[in-house]
């Protein structure tokens, strides 16, 4: 008897088995065990007799022990948690590289979430957002629809006559501009707006003091909160005079909260009575002087889009070319984000970008769940006699695949705790990157609530495909230890890698495009030498009038080369006008940008004259002269332009130079027609540094000479480089984002591959000591451990070519001046994610590798 099977397995079996079992036990299994006992030895005939007992406790065989419902339900949601909590403690190494993974992934998804949460809130703090509308302008010309902003103030009349019923308020607005407020001793530069009285109730202006109606009163304006502790501190402000640009006074009717960041009026910092402009700068009664932005109010039960269609041709009976200009309807709501127009119609803008990267995004999240995944079910044989016990013992396969993802989501609220903090760290470099103010809303329920669902969410969808895998083990084969994987089990960890690493090859690919069509715009000729030039604004009338005396007495300070004034500052020609000429088509509108500006311009930015000469005080003659781009040049056919005449406001004047095209607005876009012209509308004063002077002195010297003639206002710079490079901010701010969120993609793969490898290496070692016995060398196993991952990272590169050039060739669509698709790009790309891969497969492969065999092969 002393070569029985296990004797307290027997009477544990013998107790609670049915009667009728007990023959069996005695017979068969008896008998089979006495069999394995003579061919292979002890061992492992009681292992198999242990396997065929257990195979028997299942519903209906073994005697049902009755418990209540609610504690056997308890103890197996109990077991579930303890289960998944021992396994994540003992298996530490895999557990860190998931809970880091998701960590990231989760981290990703939650600051994008909040930025796409911001800019979809846009203009959202207004009470009325879904019922405001910006007045918008469609006009025909040679080269299209053009659509704007701005309009003629005429237009407001009708509208309020022929379509009053379909609108509660009107607002005008002047375009956000700087102007100087003084208090006595305090003066400070600010951003504001002029605009109508229903502009504070229109558009939600939360009043802490005074009245919405204070600009009824053309003597009364609004101002911020910060501007008001700003110019009073602590003191009342109601009533208080504040002095607008040295020019006039306005005495405070109010004081509004400082609107937040993600609203189209946030940098609104004061607000002055429309009636006082009209006054003060004249009534503009032209219907072709668009010079302000109108926004209506729509009642309550309109539809925005047939109202549209009403007012559009409006202009009509105003105009000359009437079928060239017509009235459209933007809503609120839609301002900022779908800020791009084609043929008259929206055709997108940052809505795009906000796409964009909330795919990405997803595609981190994704990649870290992938981890997840891969590496569970890699795990899969070391858990399957655990399956198998589980399933002889009475679990179904819900239990089990219960079980499996109660342990996933143990790890997804794991990362959670972890993405949190990250997320707390990161967003203030991320507010920087993105220009926001964004923070986690700890107080907002919702917020909460969408959290713990995103977990479970990532719990679920990491932890299904191995709780479905795992749980499907046929128990008999497992416990036998005949279970195999086989090759078709390692497809859908391949795939999965596969997937990962075209995603992340895709997202590098992209991130190095971004960057390489924001340096091939930065490489464009300016056409005007951007550095030591300094622009300030004429902001008051002490500056108006003394041009040659400004200039004597900067040009006597040794660090300046040259001063000019102009209209426009050079890094924004924005204003508009038609131009006739000899042999124009009279049903083609082309609109130019002209520009005022004194003679010494073009030598203080350094412009390249191409044909004929510059502008000069000496010749008289000049105050009817203009200069022309090569756009300009082109556009009216002229061989030689030098000598032909065109006529500007029915003024004719004769083309006496032609220069070459300089970026003044967007560098992404074609060079607009302009004409430069002698005129007396300068607002802004240009001046070039001399290098050898340092821009510390230079600046100092120069604020006493704006001292000297307009001491009440700051003195004020901007530096030319500097404004130019804003130009690039938007593309920058996606590009950085996206080489972020890219690099963290590669970062999490990497992680999944360090895993599997980890893996790999830990099953192989056995073999690896063989392979080491009969001869192979360290490069030999090193390349045996190593050329799985690097097929399918190269499989990776294959499929992400395509993809990638796809997608990118239609993102580069969106600009009209733009790089081309480069090669050298892909095979970078695709080197670097397989040196990478290499480098982290490597570290396990060279480990296992120099293992000394004796230890790998001890058990045996």
């Amino acid at each position: 008897m002393n070569r029985w099977p296990p004797k307290l397995l027997l009477r544990f079996f013998r107790w609670f088995a049915h009667p009728r079992l007990k023959d069996h036990i005695e017979g068969d299994l008896i008998e089979d065990y006495n069999k394995r006992l003579k061919k292979s030895g002890k061992r492992n005939a009681d292992i198999n007799f242990t396997i065929d007992v257990l195979l028997l406790f299942r519903p209906g065989i073994i005697k049902p022990i009755h418990r209540p419902n609610n504690l056997k339900t308890y103890s197996m949601y109990s077991s579930y948690f303890k289960i998944a909590w021992r396994n994540f403690i003992k298996n530490k190494g895999y557990s860190f590289i998931n809970v880091i993974g998701l960590a990231i992934g989760m981290s990703v998804a939650i600051v994008i979430g909040l930025w796409i949460f911001d800019e979809l809130s846009f203009d959202s703090y207004y009470k009325n957002h879904k019922r405001l509308a910006q007045v918008m302008l469609n006009q025909t010309g040679a080269n299209g629809v053009s659509t704007g902003g701005t309009i003629a103030p005429p237009i407001e009349e009708p509208m309020r006559t022929k379509y009053g019923s379909d609108f509660k308020a009107f607002s005008f607005a002047s375009f956000n501009q700087e102007a100087i407020l003084s208090t006595g001793v305090k003066r400070l530069s600010h951003p504001g707006i002029w605009v109508q009285s229903d502009f504070p109730e229109m558009f939600s202006f939360n009043l802490i003091l005074g009245s919405q109606d204070a600009l009824r009163d053309p003597s009364t304006m609004l101002i911020s909160q910060s501007t008001a502790q700003a110019l009073f501190e602590d003191a009342d402000p109601i009533n208080k005079n504040i002095r607008i640009d040295n020019r006039f006074d306005l005495k405070v009717g109010g004081i509004y909260e400082d609107l937040p960041l993600n609203t189209t009026f946030a940098n609104a910092k004061f607000l002055l009575p429309w009636d006082n402009r009209a006054n003060v700068l004249n009534t503009i009664t032209d219907w072709d002087d668009h010079g302000c932005e109108l926004f209506v109010q729509l009642e309550d039960g309109v539809n925005l889009e047939q109202v549209s269609d009403k007012i559009k041709n409006i202009p009509t009976p105003y105009i000359i070319e009437s079928t060239h200009e017509q009235l459209m309807l933007h809503p609120m709501d839609k301002i900022h984000l779908y800020d791009e127009f084609r043929n008259g119609k929206i055709a997108g803008g940052k809505i795009y970008d906000v796409w964009l990267i909330g795919i990405i995004g997803g595609f981190v999240l994704l990649l870290a769940c992938i981890n997840f995944m891969n590496l569970s079910t890699a795990r899969s044989e070391k858990r399957g006699k655990e399956v198998g016990i589980r399933k002889t013992v009475g679990s179904n396969h819900n239990q089990l695949v219960g079980q499996f993802l109660v342990e996933s989501i143990v790890v997804a609220f794991t990362a959670l705790v972890l993405s949190i903090v990250l997320v707390q760290l990161s967003l203030p470099f991320f507010n920087l990157l993105a220009n926001k103010q964004m923070g986690i809303p700890w107080l907002n329920p919702l917020f909460w609530l969408l959290i713990v669902g995103f977990a479970l969410f990532c719990g679920i969808i990491s932890g299904s495909y191995p709780a479905f895998y795992l749980s499907s083990f046929n128990p008999v084969k497992v416990l036998k230890g005949t279970f195999k994987a086989g090759n078709f089990a390692m497809l859908p960890r391949k795939v999965l890698v596969v997937i990962q690493f075209t995603v992340s090859i895709t997202l590098i690919t992209g991130t190095l495009m971004i960057f390489k069509q924001i340096q091939f715009a930065k490489n464009r000729q300016v056409g005007y030498t951007r550095s030591g030039l300094i622009s300030v604004a004429i902001k008051t009338p002490d500056l108006q009038g003394h041009y040659d005396a400004i200039r004597n007495d900067l040009l006597q300070t040794g660090v300046v080369e040259n001063m000019a004034e102009s209209s426009h500052i050079v890094t924004g020609f924005d204003n508009n006008d038609a131009v006739e000429w000899q042999g124009k088509d009279p049903a083609v509108e082309i609109d130019f940008r002209d520009v005022n500006v004194t003679p010494e311009f073009g030598k203080t930015i350094g412009w390249i004259v191409k044909e004929g000469r510059d502008f000069s005080r000496e010749i008289a003659s000049d105050s009817s002269a203009v200069l022309l781009n090569e756009t300009a040049a082109k556009i009216t056919g002229f061989k030689n332009p030098v000598g032909e005449m065109i006529k500007y406001h029915n003024k004719e004047y004769r083309i006496i130079g032609l220069v070459k095209d300089m970026i003044t607005r967007s560098p992404y876009q074609r060079t607009e027609p302009a004409i430069f012209l002698m005129g007396k509308w300068l607002s802004v004063i240009t001046i070039r540094l001399t290098s050898e002077t340092s821009v510390r002195e230079a600046l100092d010297k120069l604020e006493s000479v704006f001292e000297k003639y307009d001491p009440n206002a700051p003195f004020e710079f901007k530096f030319i480089d500097e404004e130019y490079g804003r130009k690039f901010f938007d593309e920058e701010r996606i590009g950085n984002l996206a080489s972020v969120f890219a690099i963290l993609a590669i970062f999490i793969s990497c992680l999944g591959i360090f895993g599997l490898a980890s893996f790999v290496v830990e099953q192989r070692t056995k073999e690896i000591g063989v392979r080491k016995v009969l001869g192979a060398s360290v490069t030999n196993l090193w390349q045996l451990l190593s050329q799985d991952f690097l097929m399918l990272v190269t499989l990776s590169c294959i499929i992400a070519v395509p993809i990638g050039y796809y997608f990118l060739n239609e993102w580069l669509q969106r600009y009209q001046y733009r790089t081309e698709m480069s090669w050298w790009i892909f095979v970078l790309v695709s080197m670097g994610a397989l040196c990478l891969t290499l480098l982290t497969v490597s570290f396990h492969s060279l480990k296992a590798a120099m293992i000394n065999p004796v230890d790998s092969l001890r058990s045996e």
